[in-house]
């Protein structure tokens, strides 16, 4: 892809210990803009660990992570307050980051015009994880970690996320993404733990 340029994001010799159970050890890799790195691995194997040390909200027992960029983070929790809206979740993340995205647009986009104003209670699972993915409009950040973005996503949802996916790479973003099954996208390369 963008081979020359600098990575947006490396780890070295990273290594993380659970109880009496080594997770990994090891691990390096590097993100430049343009790159998709799949993380793979059975359940329990540390992918969402990782992911989390490369976000830098766990210490690893080894290794260093060197952030060029910034991130964002997605992880299995869609963050929703069972009241909140799509439109008042999004419009309370844009106020916090200083955003000046088109809240309605970012709603139509991710599928989510029609149940814009319901609570998230009353949501399906995947119309709440389209809303929590569509945070990663709201500010450019070049580097997404995300953790299984698929889940409770039908095929058009996963086609949204896949098309996120690519517009954020022909910016010149880079992902890393744990996923289970196949990736609706051409990684630049994997990772098994």
């Amino acid at each position: 892809m963008h081979s020359e340029a600098a990575p947006l994001l490396t780890a070295a010799g990273l290594g993380m210990i659970r109880g009496e159970r080594v997770l990994f050890r090891d691990v390096r890799l590097a993100v430049r803009p343009g790159e998709a790195l799949v993380l793979r691995g059975a359940n329990g194997a540390g992918k969402t660990t990782l992911l989390r040390i490369l976000a830098g909200l766990t210490q690893p027992e080894t290794g260093t992570v060197t952030r060029a960029a910034p991130l964002h983070w997605f992880g299995h929790r869609e963050g929703l307050k069972p009241q909140e809206s799509p439109r008042a979740h999004l419009k309370l993340w844009a106020r916090a980051w200083g955003s000046d995205e088109n809240i309605d647009a970012v709603l139509s986009g991710m599928g989510l015009a029609r149940p814009a104003d319901v609570a998230a209670r009353y949501l399906s699972a995947g119309q709440r994880r389209r809303t929590a993915l569509a945070r990663l409009l709201l500010e450019d950040r070049p580097v997404w970690l995300l953790d299984e973005p698929y889940t409770a996503l039908d095929a058009e949802g996963r086609t949204r996320v896949d098309g996120l996916i690519a517009e954020h790479r022909a910016k010149g973003g880079a992902v890393i993404a744990a996923i289970h099954g196949e990736a609706g996208f051409a990684a630049s390369g994997d990772l098994t733990l």
